[in-house]
């Protein structure tokens, strides 16, 4: 009798999935109660399957093991960290839209870095206003990456380095340029890539599937962009908690049930008072906080 093996799923082809175990790779296909369940396997589950004896025909995926966490765009399972891709310009740099992606990691107990791109593109004044906003994201506990001129070889192995032992989503706006960061990460990888439509100020979406790839003790995965993204999976009362410095001084408001926006003796304003919260992240967090409550939210180019 065949043993039932546990593995990762690292990819999926019409109704296929490929799961490792250590190096060895095997293709299964759901079976049974498995594909009678409405738990549908995605790319990064862990599974438990049944090769075939002989080891050539199609194995059996029998049962998809409990998740630590799952992402509905790209359909992604049990991610440890995250590399935010951002650009300088081609798309313009946004506090906003990276304000969004990082409250969306937040929820799903992901953490991240953010990597910015296409520096070479900024002008100097450009990049000194972006750095010094990058610093702000770095004391809150989000590292960030760049470098001059693009893909510097110690820059890219201080990013590889955080790969070993962890599934690591690269994910952001829609032309950021996550496929060629990837590319240069990841030694004889081929992601295609896309053209910037300057008219759109967006690039075309290039990654049409998700695929787990192995590099330096870890995995990695290319996702599909985002043009835009919607506050996902959260509520109106928990958005503050997804912010960690706002979570870090909570303790010394005067209510325990502080929203950070019309109480008094609130230690969130005071610090974003005093300089030692960014106000740029509080005014995304009230934007945000309109839109979930059903108000037309006021955009700023910022």
């Amino acid at each position: 009798m065949t043993e039932t093996l546990k593995g990762r799923v690292i990819r999926q082809i019409s109704g296929y999935y490929d799961i490792a175990v250590g190096d060895q790779v095997y293709r299964t296909r759901g079976r049974g109660q498995l594909r009678q369940s409405k738990l549908r396997p995605v790319v990064g589950d862990w599974v438990a399957f049944t090769p075939t004896a002989d080891g050539h025909s199609d194995g059996s995926m029998t049962q998809v093991l409990p998740r630590q966490n799952a992402l509905v765009r790209p359909p992604v399972a049990n991610v440890d960290a995250a590399i935010l891709v951002v650009a300088a310009v081609e798309p313009d740099f946004s506090l906003n839209l990276l304000d969004r992606f990082l409250v969306y990691l937040e929820g799903k107990q992901i953490h991240a870095s953010i990597y910015l791109t296409k520096t070479d593109l900024a002008t100097p004044a450009q990049l000194a206003q972006i750095t010094t906003w990058l610093a702000g994201y770095a004391e809150i506990g989000y590292a960030s990456f760049h470098s001059e001129p693009p893909f510097a070889p110690a820059t890219m192995a201080a990013v590889q380095a955080t790969f070993a032992d962890q599934l690591t989503i690269f994910t952001g706006q829609t032309g950021a340029g996550k496929s060629t960061l990837l590319n240069h990460l990841v030694p004889g990888l081929t992601q295609a890539t896309g053209a910037i439509s300057k008219a759109l100020n967006r690039g075309k979406h290039t990654t049409r599937t998700t695929e787990l790839f192995m590099a330096n003790g870890g995995l990695v995965a290319d996702t599909p962009g985002f043009s835009s993204l919607s506050l996902l999976d959260v509520e109106l009362t928990e958005l503050r908690d997804r912010f960690p410095e706002f979570v870090a001084v909570a303790g010394q408001c005067k209510f325990r049930g502080c929203q950070h926006v019309a109480e008094p003796a609130c230690a969130v304003k005071a610090a974003v008072a005093a300089g030692t919260i960014m106000a740029s992240r509080y005014e995304n967090y009230l934007q945000f906080r309109s839109e979930l409550a059903g108000k037309r939210p006021v955009y700023r180019k910022q």
